[in-house]
């Protein structure tokens, strides 16, 4: 897996070409993303672009027809068709690297797309760009993904508060985290703030409120450390996974996931975009330190 790595002064950023993934982000030396090995694949799905669906679809099935099952324990197919990809670096200089992928017509899938991210990093932190353009000649329907694992810096995570700018919460079934109904008032603790410890989480968040100035924002802040996952208001939900284990870390992780749809959306339509044939969507997210 060829490592791209983009620095502006002391924030610095690895992304390898295979899947788009990000493999580190880190300030002055201090990690505030999950890290993994040079050569290893990423674990619990750490860093992947989840194109043109996040999260599950039931048994693979839906209108476009069938998708390969790649979550065989569950009988689903799951985060896209991209993050196992080997994306073509189409600019790299010293704070920028942009990657592309083309996607042509698979099984379960008729609409060929081109899809494209852009990782910069500046003194604010790290900002990530996806674009998605139809190339077929059907209006596409899709979603967009993403799978950080941010780190708090030196702070503990377990010890950190986890805000969420989330105001409901989608029902899944425990056997597998398919969505079982309507969506209902989010805990209030997840939107005040509650120590991650405190919680367990796999679940999908929605109706993601952004400030006053368009941003969604969700927190994970301690006494020594904090770090901001934000992200264009058009990803109003997002996946909390609180893993047992992160392999090389012996403490708490979590990922929190940006996406434009719930789980299973090619199915119930909620938030699905839509892509008029020659048309491109662009939008943003991050991580900051705080």
């Amino acid at each position: 897996m060829t490592a791209l790595v983009i620095t502006n002064g002391d924030v610095r950023a690895v992304v390898t070409a295979t899947g788009a993934t990000l493999r580190e982000f880190s300030v002055a030396g201090v990690l505030y993303s999950e890290t993994f090995a040079e050569g290893e694949a990423p674990p619990l799905g750490s860093g992947a672009v989840l194109v043109p669906w996040p999260n599950r679809v039931a048994d693979g099935r839906w209108r476009g027809g069938q998708l390969e099952i790649t979550e065989s324990a569950r009988n689903n197919a799951i985060h896209g068709l991209v993050r196992h990809q080997e994306w073509a670096v189409a600019s790299h200089d010293g704070s920028a690297v942009r990657l592309e992928t083309e996607v042509g017509t698979r099984p379960g899938w008729p609409f060929p797309f081109r899809t494209a991210i852009t990782y910069a990093v500046d003194a604010a932190g790290l900002t990530v760009t996806h674009e998605v353009a139809n190339t077929g000649t059907e209006t596409m329907p899709f979603g967009v993904g993403v799978h950080p694992y941010p780190r708090p810096g030196k702070a503990d995570a377990g010890e950190c508060l986890l805000t969420l700018a989330a105001t409901t919460h989608l029902p899944v079934d425990a056997e597998r985290l398919l969505p079982t109904g309507a969506v209902e008032p989010i805990d209030p603790r997840l939107a005040e703030g509650v120590a991650l410890r405190e919680v367990r989480l796999d679940s999908a968040f929605g109706g993601c409120a952004p400030d006053s100035d368009g941003v969604v924002r969700h927190w994970l802040r301690g006494d020594d450390g904090g770090v901001l996952v934000w992200a264009d208001a058009v990803f109003g939900w997002v996946q909390v996974f609180t893993p047992p284990s992160f392999p090389g870390n012996d403490g708490q992780a979590v990922a929190i996931e940006p996406m434009t749809c719930p789980p299973d959306a090619l199915n119930s339509g909620v938030d699905l975009l839509e892509l008029a044939p020659g048309a491109t969507w662009s939008a943003s997210w991050g991580l900051s330190p705080c």
